[in-house]
């Protein structure tokens, strides 16, 4: 009998990680053959799970540094970010710190001593827009020298590029991407520079390459291999719902596990795994732990598409929002929500939509063509014969049931 702990929103490693065998299994490979894989996934997905489970795994082999980039605003925070991932592996440490010995000249007597989080400020303190790339050829030439090789584990990168090429007015200025460009080819350029020894995983969960074909900097990504993490399969999800039933002593009757899979429409880890968490607290709120088809339902639209499921979900806006902006966020919004209430989001209900929004570099019709790409990219939308749909039968309710109250259809609107 599998039994499985809940993940509570977190990434997960060892007896927690769950039904991705033949990825991580594939995923190793790559490596292990010097890939430098892009790993694609929508959000949830369980993207940062596989790095740090590969990591774990890896550990025998392969120096594995994970570096979360979530907080980076310029280059010189990922050299930050970079180093102090470095910062555990004293050996490689005892190499870098040399190369911040005029940013850590104050403390160098107590370098060992110093807080961590002390020690970020003191190298993102030092490091300018004059010096990151220097710094961070020669960290990476550190890593190279090696003697096992070096899995880099860049996680939330489109974040950091976002945020170069568009800034806090997500608007692209020729510096910004003079400055992006110079940020993604140091990269490109270690990871030839130094192939064999160092591999480098780029991860994130906003669209990264439609941001950077916005820019006319596809190019940059050319030499690493796309990997893409796909939604669990049915038997995965069922077998996952089980496992946590058989840990928290959850009696599922009749075909329960079948029909809350049929429900999400897409089986994304992490929505599975709230399912199961908000049938679980059902069953303990009534003092009665058998849980059957007819409480599917109740729980899908009491729990799943309440207030309490809107708190789980939000981060479908926020990430929008984060890599859109201000400006095409609304027009999103529109073109969402007409696909939720609907059905789906059809060429003509598109055009009907021109006359609504005007943006001041480019056509509307050029701002939809390039929303559509990120939507696609990132698992909100698909393309059917009668339009683009939702992937997620659980997103699509969840936004039909935030936004269907203050919409009207285009093919209801008067003109």
């Amino acid at each position: 009998m599998e039994r499985l702990k809940q993940a509570g929103g977190n990434w997960v490693t060892g007896d927690r990680f769950w039904g991705r065998e033949k990825d991580i299994s594939l995923f190793i490979e790559r490596l292990d053959e010097g890939a430098h894989p892009l790993l694609v996934a929508q959000r949830r997905m369980g993207k940062t799970s596989l790095m740090r489970e590969t990591a774990r795994r890896l550990a025998d082999r392969y120096v594995c540094l994970f570096v979360d980039l979530q907080k980076s605003w310029k280059a010189a925070d990922a050299v930050v970010a970079l180093s102090l991932a470095v910062h555990p592996h004293r050996t490689l440490w005892q190499k870098g710190r040399h190369l911040f010995a005029n940013i850590l000249s104050n403390v160098a007597d107590r370098i060992d001593e110093v807080e961590f989080a002390e020690l970020g400020l003191r190298l993102r303190a030092g490091l300018t827009s004059g010096n990151w790339a220097q710094k961070g050829d020669q960290l990476f030439g550190i890593l190279a020298a090696s003697e096992k090789p070096v899995v880099l584990l860049l996680d939330e990168v489109p974040i950091l590029v976002s945020r170069l090429l568009k800034g806090e007015d997500f608007s692209i200025t020729p510096q910004r991407r003079a400055e992006t460009e110079e940020f993604m080819s140091w990269l490109r350029e270690n990871s030839i520079r130094h192939q064999g020894q160092v591999r480098i995983v780029m991860s994130g969960s906003i669209g990264f390459e439609p941001v950077l074909r916005r820019a006319h900097l596809t190019a940059t990504i050319n030499n690493f291999v796309p990997f893409e993490l796909k939604p669990w399969d049915d038997a995965t999800a069922i077998g996952c719902l089980n496992a946590l039933a058989n840990e928290y002593g959850v009696r599922f009757q009749g075909d329960a596990p079948g029909r809350m899979v049929s429900r999400l429409g897409c089986n994304i880890p992490h929505h599975v795994q709230m399912f199961f968490y908000h049938a679980y607290g059902w069953c303990k709120r009534r003092d009665r732990m058998q849980f059957g088809p007819d409480d599917v339902e109740t729980v899908y639209h009491q729990e799943m598409l309440s207030t309490r499921g809107h708190a789980e979900l939000t981060h479908y806006e926020d990430r929008l929002k984060l890599v859109l902006g201000q400006e095409a966020f609304p027009l999103a919004l529109e073109m969402l929500t007409e696909a939720a209430v609907t059905g789906h989001l059809t060429r003509d209900a598109l055009a009907a939509l021109e006359k609504y929004f005007s943006f001041p570099e480019q056509s509307t019709a050029e701002a939809q063509e390039e929303i559509l790409r990120v939507l696609e990219h990132d698992g909100y939308l698909r393309l059917t014969e009668s339009g683009y749909v939702f992937v997620s039968k659980l997103v699509r309710d969840w936004w039909k049931a935030r936004y269907e109250f203050a919409f009207t259809p285009i093919s209801q609107r008067k003109e």
